[in-house]
């Protein structure tokens, strides 16, 4: 069995033991509970509230609208009452514009989003992002201005800890091949790949059942971090090099996590919007789990529904450890975009106490860019924006590889990540003259 791969990466703990292996919960909610949903949750134009206080919403309306091209609908998860407009903490963005909510009803009945002719719409319509992370908008992404030939399930999962997608892949199968299934028809593309890494077999012979029935091309992949990047996985599965500055599509791909792929399918299939999502809470929590989550909810109540905290916790990270964030408060809302909630204590993290560099290379064996962060690092400090845009810091996927595998704790990744910020300024100055 041919397992394919990627240049650099490593090999971090899995942690993944403790949920891999359960089944997905579905959270249960009680009328009179309130929910703050983020009135934007996707990467590009912030989305426009259309709703007021005291409004009464049903489950599926649209309560904020897309504020362009590459931006997002939102729709209300439960039929309730506009309780306010006000800010909820962001990991990312300290305090962002919300709208709190008041639960009226729990039933399963919602509002089908509008038919449409075009697949796109419906997609837009739905409100659905991409659900491994990023969240950008899925229907910018599926039209494409030039042809692709090459469509990619990503269900390689490669963070630590999270099993969401696991656990998709095992539960939901059929749906998640049926809607990457529609994006390959509507979009007339040639060819079907699944890659999945090596750590999970269960899932990798579920998606082989149906490999007569629908005719795709299933890879299983080295379980190596990080596998799940586009340019990674792309070139894992077909070989082909996403130049820089350069997209999939510049390579005739399309990338969708599996989590994407069953959202479209509900959204096509049932006129479904996403409201709801699956969350691995682990970490120092009582009783690990998968859950499927409505957007808003405050992650206080998916750690309540694990038992509670094991010991003192020091740090709750949305997102997986390697690219996710810090959450400054439990009234922290789940979005489209959280993967996972992530609790640690003290023990369970390292010295972060970070000394001088002693050039010893390991952070460009890991960069699976190719990069030299080492020598990017001085840059970085010393501000010296054109050589970094020399040493290429643009192609930085900030995955952290470089820092995981510093002896003296570096924060290499924080350094780029502010660099880039800088460097992408004077690259757009550059354009516009």
């Amino acid at each position: 069995m041919q397992k394919h791969s990627f240049y650099g990466g490593i090999h971090p703990d899995y942690n993944k033991e403790k949920t891999a292996g359960k089944k997905i919960e579905i959270l249960p909610y009680s009328i009179g509970e309130s929910l703050t949903i983020p009135i934007t949750q996707h990467l590009g134009a912030p989305s426009r509230e259309i709703v007021k206080k005291k409004d009464t919403v049903k489950k599926g309306q649209l309560i904020a609208s897309s504020g362009g091209f590459i931006s997002s609908n939102l729709h209300t998860p439960f039929t309730g009452e506009v309780d306010n407009i006000t800010l909820a903490p962001n990991p990312i963005a300290g305090n962002v514009p919300a709208i709190k909510l008041i639960i009226k009803e729990t039933d399963d009945d919602f509002l089908k989003i509008e038919k449409s002719d075009k697949f796109q719409d419906i997609i837009s319509a739905a409100g659905i992002v991409g659900l491994g992370g990023a969240t950008f908008p899925s229907h910018v992404k599926l039209s494409p201005p030039k042809k692709v030939d090459t469509l990619i399930v990503n269900g390689a999962e490669c963070e630590p800890f999270l099993t969401c997608d696991h656990r998709l892949m095992i539960e939901n199968t059929e749906e998640i091949l049926l809607g990457a299934l529609l994006v390959k028809e509507k979009l007339s593309i040639e060819r079907l790949i699944v890659g999945i890494e090596d750590n999970k077999l269960d899932a990798y012979k579920e998606f082989g059942k149906y490999q007569t029935k629908y005719n795709f091309e299933l890879h299983l992949l080295h379980t190596k971090y990080p596998q799940g990047g586009e340019k990674q996985l792309i070139f894992a599965t077909t070989g082909r090099i996403v130049p820089e500055g350069k997209l999939p599509l510049d390579v005739g791909v399309i990338v969708h996590n599996v989590g994407t792929f069953k959202a479209i399918y509900e959204a096509w299939t049932f006129g479904k919007p996403l409201f709801e999502r699956v969350v691995t809470v682990t970490g120092a929590v009582k009783e690990p789990k998968n859950i499927l989550v409505k957007i808003g909810t405050p992650i206080s109540k998916l750690i309540d529904f694990c038992g509670g905290f094991v010991g003192k916790p020091k740090k709750i990270i949305i997102g997986g450890p390697m690219m996710g964030f810090a959450a400054s408060s439990l009234d922290t809302p789940t979005t489209k975009g959280t993967s996972g909630v992530i609790v640690l204590r003290e023990d369970d993290m390292p010295d972060m106490k970070k000394s001088n560099c002693i050039r010893c290379g390991r952070c460009v064996e890991a960069c699976p860019m190719g990069l030299v962060p080492a020598i990017m690092e001085q840059f970085s400090l010393n501000e010296m924006y054109e050589k970094l845009i020399d040493w290429h810091v643009v192609n930085c996927i900030e995955c952290g590889c470089c820092s995981y595998v510093c002896p003296s704790r570096r924060p290499l990744v924080g350094y780029f990540k502010t660099a880039k910020r800088q460097v992408m300024n004077i690259l757009r100055q550059r354009a516009q003259k």
